[in-house]
């Protein structure tokens, strides 16, 4: 019996939870000196000056660096984003967003860093600041002059005028999908080293250690035989780890200029400003079709605020253009993008990466057609459905879905749920004319993994006892990577799954490999190690058949025991431990995957929401989800995924959303402020099981680190829309705070004028 698909524990539990892991900050570098960033009050201004006189005569103060001093080329944008506006390692004539470094000071104490970094003067010449994305488009002001334009990238549309031919009902409607902070519990850090040798190593709480270092081949000019990269136990990363910032990258050149050993943790309140935002598009969305439910068409513009250099950000309308359909098989869809820079934090990838801002309009554009023409939501959406047997299915936009059953989802959910009984207790609250009144959302998605990619790289090596090394391109910030790793390995082998080391996230004991982004670890890592698996266990059949003197077809291997025998001769069998003793070259295999494709979870959720009618106030009573990731190897591993991203899904729909006053200013610097999700706002998730694998990898598994989040916020939004419906209410923006609420039931509530 194979132990995948069974609750195995997670191995990295009992570390966790006793010693403790062992972060960036945590390391013991003897000698190290702190760097401290002096960052940029201002969104948008000139630096008319930087006065670092006092800075340099404080106690403990090794060196003040400013922009003038770094000699390396600034961090340029993709090739199809204009160059100009590349990223300054430290600002040195304009800053264009607050929380820009400007200056780096390195001192004997942390504390001294940031004593010194007071005495730093700034002149400032301030310039308008742009934080609307839509108002970034009309280019009154311009963030990079060279450039000429705001605009950093775009999609255009084919500009159909006969879309919507002969659809009976068209609904149009303009959505935001806010800016959230990433907030995870480590924020970034970096620590350099420089042997006496020439070569270095760092440190760096990263989804990535070869993507750092490649950053560092590429930026810093350094060559990679002399880097080592180390990622250590990470406390989380969302994708906004994914990316490599100056402030990270120019730690080990810190290093190399004072000749000490280097070390930087940023603080809460600068990670809440320099760690890249997540989302951020301006959603304009155009749906129709006929008065029996049919949807015919489908269009949605999307404007991108890319935050003040555009990196990733700028290309996540690629993936929403990818997911634009949804479930839904709809005849003619239209997808449109323009990506701008504006005087706010740079934009990367946050879970989901594009694909929310996918689902999220079209569930809104299917709840506000639904109530356009007085269908259920539920009816629908099953109207409209891709049918189970068309898989695979090429979208309009070309995006192949490898399976998927959306009416078994929807149905498992509806049922879970009990749905009809909830629509009769909201019918009797109406009723009744409650002050608590009752809202259920629906939300049917389809998402994309391990998209633009590649592979991954894995290997497996018998060591002399018996036991197993694995090392994989992929590395854990919290989603028990050792643990499933580990499950693979030894299924194929048939080994304990204690006695398989996995080693990750080190550049010197793991040749190359991509990281953990895009929901991949598994069919992507897994997969490369369940092949060198088989690569060794094919090696260790030949080993057996020498030492039995038998022909090698004639060989067995027992899982169960982890031994190979001949066939009929179970008696006399040879154990891991014999074969590694006795192959020449050990037994080892290193598989460099390649291909394979995406693959697309899909799911269906209802959110359960209470609405005080007089406050504003919403409470989640109720979450229940489907999420199918294909064939699940660890049930425990995959509900802890499907809980966290449930719950950043709601918290985006109800409480998280990083704001600016109209000079560019962050109101939403720390966790006062920003309405961080805890337990106490949630219910118990409902989850349900269930399992469509995919035919694009042998395991038949899709990603799950992102599916929560993906279904759970237009669910949750649903669900408040839902609840005030009976008002004539069709839309509430994100996030739904109590004051946002309030507003739409005083402005549905008022009297007609006119």
């Amino acid at each position: 019996m194979s132990i995948l698909g069974n609750r195995v524990l997670r191995r990295e539990d009992p570390k966790f939870l006793t010693t403790g892991g062992t972060y960036v900050d945590d390391l013991p570098i003897e000698g190290a000196l702190w760097v401290t960033y002096v960052r940029s009050t201002m969104a948008h201004a000139r630096l008319l000056g930087i006065d670092v006189s006092e800075a340099r005569q404080a106690p403990g103060v090794v060196d003040v660096i400013t922009g003038a001093d770094v000699d390396l080329a600034p961090l340029a944008p993709f090739p199809f984003i204009p160059q100009t506006m590349a990223w300054p390692w430290l600002a040195t004539e304009t800053v264009r967003f607050v929380g820009e470094p400007i200056v780096a000071i390195v001192t004997e104490d942390r504390y001294q860093g940031e004593d010194a970094a007071e005495l730093v003067f700034v002149d400032y010449e301030p310039l308008p600041a742009v934080i609307d994305p839509v108002e970034a488009l009309q280019g009154d002001v311009v963030l990079f002059p060279e450039a000429g334009t705001n605009v950093a990238t775009g999609q255009p549309a084919a500009g159909a005028t006969d879309l919507f031919e002969g659809c009976e009902v068209v609904v149009r409607r303009r959505i935001v999908n806010q800016r959230v902070a990433p907030c995870p519990l480590e924020g970034r850090a970096a620590a350099a080293v420089w042997s006496d040798d020439g070569r270095l190593t760092m440190w760096s709480s990263s989804q990535s250690a070869h993507g750092t270092r490649d950053e560092l081949v590429n930026r810093v000019g350094l060559d990679p035989e002399t880097v080592r990269v180390i990622a250590p136990d990470v406390g989380g990363g969302f994708g906004a780890k994914v990316a490599n910032y100056p402030e990270d990258l120019l730690v080990p050149w810190i290093a190399r200029r004072v000749g000490r050993p280097v070390k930087w943790v940023e603080s809460r309140s600068e990670s809440m400003v320099g760690l890249g935002h997540g989302r951020g598009q301006v959603q304009d969305i155009e749906i129709g079709g006929t008065r029996d439910g049919r949807v015919l068409a489908y269009r949605l513009s999307v404007v991108q605020n890319a935050g003040a250099y555009p990196r990733i950000g700028s290309a996540l309308p690629m993936m929403t253009r990818m997911m634009v359909d949804g479930v839904y098989s709809i005849p003619r869809v239209e997808f449109a993008s323009t990506s701008v820079v504006t005087n706010m934090t740079p934009t990367v990838a946050y879970r989901g990466a594009g694909r929310p801002e996918a689902t999220a309009a079209i569930e809104r554009a299917i709840d506000l057609f639904a109530a356009e023409i007085g269908m259920g939501p539920a009816d629908v959406r099953r109207r409209n459905f891709i049918p189970k047997d068309a898989f695979p299915y090429t979208t309009s936009v070309g995006t192949v879905y490898d399976s998927g059953d959306y009416d078994r989802a929807l149905d498992l959910v509806l049922e879970a749920a009990d749905y009809e009984a909830l629509r009769k207790e909201q019918e009797q609250r109406r009723e009744r004319g409650d002050v608590v009144q009752l809202g259920i959302g629906l939300c049917v998605y389809v998402e994309i993994t391990a998209a633009g990619t590649n592979g991954e790289w894995g290997a497996v090596e018998v060591l002399p006892d018996g036991r197993i090394k694995v090392r994989t391109g992929v590395s854990p910030h919290g989603q028990g990577h050792v643990t499933s790793i580990s499950m693979i390995a030894a299924e194929r082998l048939g080994v304990a799954v204690d006695d398989v080391e996995v080693v990750y996230g080190d550049t010197d004991e793991v040749l190359k490999g991509v990281g953990t982004v895009a929901s991949r670890s598994i069919q992507k890592g897994g997969v490369a190690v369940h092949r060198a698996a088989g690569e060794v266990l094919e090696q260790a059949k030949k080993v057996a058949a020498d030492l039995l003197e038998a022909n090698p077809d004639d060989m067995v291997f027992d899982p169960v025991g982890g031994r190979f025998h001949v066939a009929g001769t179970p008696a006399l069998a040879k154990t891991w431990s014999d074969l590694a003793a006795a192959a020449p070259g050990g037994l080892t295999a290193a598989v460099d995957l390649e291909g394979g494709g995406p693959t697309f979870p899909f799911g269906a959720h209802v959110a359960v929401v209470e609405v005080d009618m007089e406050t504003g106030k919403v409470w989640l009573r109720r979450l229940v989800a489907v999420d199918d990731a294909g064939r699940i190897l660890n049930p425990m591993l995959a509900e802890g995924q499907v809980h966290g991203g449930l719950a950043q899904g709601v918290a985006q729909a109800l409480f998280e959303e990083v704001r600016h006053d109209e000079d560019g200013n962050p109101v939403t610097t720390n966790l006062a402020d920003y309405a961080f999700i805890s337990a106490a706002e949630l219910p118990s998730f409902e989850t349900i099981h269930m399992e469509t694998p995919t035919p694009v990898n042998e395991l038949g598994a899709k990603g799950i680190g992102e599916s929560g989040t993906i279904g759970a916020t237009p669910a949750v939004q649903n669900a408040v829309v839902d609840a005030l419906a009976h008002l004539g209410v069709r839309h509430v923006p994100m996030p739904a705070t109590p004051q946002t609420v309030w507003r739409v039931i005083i402005e549905a509530s008022a009297p007609a004028t006119g």
